[in-house]
């Protein structure tokens, strides 16, 4: 017999039966610290060490997902392993051998009214082959013809799917988006956001997260197909509650666009759907002309030196000065073509920005304020007269526009709140990337401020640096150019 021996639990789980101390040595490798643990409540009061385990050696269970990471720790261990097959379940690795790379080009060009690219029909092999996986590709890739095909696929073969997207303005443009393949959408899809019916017949349920996760398991009984959309952006707790719920449902597949380069984070959305693929990088579809061309301008607005006690003195006093507030408001008006303006805050600086800038624009000129208050379908008729348009400005809020709101017809985004977080970044740059007839370049204004005093940086000018961390990491064209705010 051998030193470990792995079977399905159920298409969530993966159990190991192994000696105490292999699967002690084991669970070291799947332990990880929480950042910033040491400033939560249970830490602080020694209910909990700060580490999230992914291997319990109470019940030798890890999710089916990391599969491939225990036996490459079995294998460094020279210690053996054997599969067992779970009479319903099945074995905890399997492959579909009927997918073949011609097979997919054939069939999802025979569904499709666009012709798929090379890196698109590897992806969907990938992913059909292999029954999970989370797929990385970045904004503007074509993850939803992906979606498309393997929603397709499996109607075909009589599954039902449950698709999961962040927004319900996702949820309105992934319909729209099978329809604009060739797929009679309305008759195969059903739509849940807003207090809608949770139950249906159709074969395909298009969802937001925050939807169903309190749903009751006997909701997540009937479908045996996941397809998780911009996956990084479900709460931690939320998605583990769903993808557990779905313990029959064995083909999953995530999706999404950047993960925030932490292992932990990686891991988890690996285990839950699937080993991670590389579909393609921003900078190749840059190159190959599926993007626009993207220049940076990082502008450092100086003012003068100041002491700031709390990160959060330091963005009150940011997003309620007037010169700077003026600054972007002129630097609005002044660009030529469609512009997205990103903010954090609504009501202190979202409203004031949208006030200032309303106040002075030209007649002819549209502009619009989008934020979470807005509802769907108001925010799909700015998306559709954005894109007959070629002035307008859009003054939206990060949460709302910087994940999953696809205008082809956008020309200049402007981060008017800072932010150091990484898929918040690559996903509001990702808005502005997507070519059309009449745009091929595409230009970011990164507004950022320095308050240094005696050569201590302030916060927010730190997160500048983190963000230029990004954009030699993705190879993108930048330039700093220095501001005077002083007065």
């Amino acid at each position: 017999m051998s030193d470990v021996v792995i079977s399905k639990k159920n298409e969530v789980y993966i159990k190991l039966e192994c000696d105490p101390h292999i699967l002690y040595e084991l669970q070291e490798y799947f332990t990880f610290d929480v950042e910033g643990a040491k400033f939560m409540p249970q830490m602080r009061s020694k209910y909990w060490d700060g580490k999230i385990r992914l291997l319990s050696t109470h019940t030798g269970e890890i999710y089916v997902g990391l599969l491939d990471k225990v036996i490459e720790k079995i294998k460094l261990h020279n210690y053996t392993y054997e599969f067992k097959s779970n009479p319903y379940y099945g074995l905890p690795f399997e492959v579909n051998d009927n997918i073949s790379e011609p097979g997919v080009k054939d069939y999802v060009n025979s569904i499709s009214r666009f012709k798929p690219r090379p890196y698109q029909l590897e992806g969907i092999y990938a992913a059909l082959r292999y029954n999970r996986k989370l797929l990385i590709s970045p904004t503007a890739s074509g993850k939803s013809l992906m979606i498309y095909s393997l929603v397709r696929y499996y109607v075909a073969k009589g599954e039902k799917i449950l698709l999961i997207v962040p927004t319900t303005s996702l949820v309105e443009q992934m319909v729209k988006d099978f329809s604009d393949y060739g797929w009679d959408s309305d008759s195969n899809c059903h739509k849940i956001y807003s207090g809608r019916e949770k139950h249906t017949n159709l074969p395909v349920t298009v969802t937001t997260w925050q939807s169903i996760y309190k749903l009751p398991k006997s909701f997540f009984e009937s479908y045996t197909v996941v397809i998780g959309d911009e996956a990084h952006q479900f709460k931690s707790k939320s998605l583990v509650s769903i993808m557990t719920k779905l313990h029959h449902t064995k083909y999953r597949f995530g999706f999404t666009g950047t993960l925030d380069g932490s292992q932990t984070h990686k891991w988890v959305l690996e285990g839950l759907f699937g080993p991670s693929y590389k579909v393609t990088k921003t900078a190749e579809l840059m190159e190959k002309g599926h993007l626009s061309k993207l220049d940076i301008q990082c502008l450092l607005l100086k003012h003068k030196p100041i002491v700031f006690n709390t990160y959060e003195d330091e963005i009150q006093f940011l997003i309620s000065n007037d010169r700077r507030n003026n600054f972007i408001k002129n630097l609005s008006l002044e660009l030529k073509g469609n512009t997205l303006i990103l903010f954090s805050r609504v009501e202190s600086h979202g409203k004031p920005l949208y006030e200032l800038i309303n106040s002075n624009v030209s007649d002819d000129r549209k502009i619009f304020f989008v934020h979470g208050g807005v509802d769907t379908s108001e925010r799909e008729a700015v998306r559709e007269i954005t894109e007959k348009e070629n002035n307008a400005i859009i003054i939206a809020s990060y949460g709302v526009f910087s994940t999953g709101i696809n205008i082809k017809n956008l020309h200049n985004v402007v981060f008017a709140s800072p932010s150091k977080s990484r898929i918040r970044n690559l996903q509001s740059i990702g808005r502005v990337l997507r070519k059309s007839t009449t745009k091929t370049k595409a230009k970011l204004y990164d507004i950022s401020d320095d308050c240094t005093i005696n050569g201590k940086k302030n916060y927010t000018l730190n997160h500048l640096i983190e963000r230029i961390k990004i954009y030699n990491e993705e190879k993108f064209n930048y330039e700093i150019i220095t501001i005077n705010l002083k007065t």
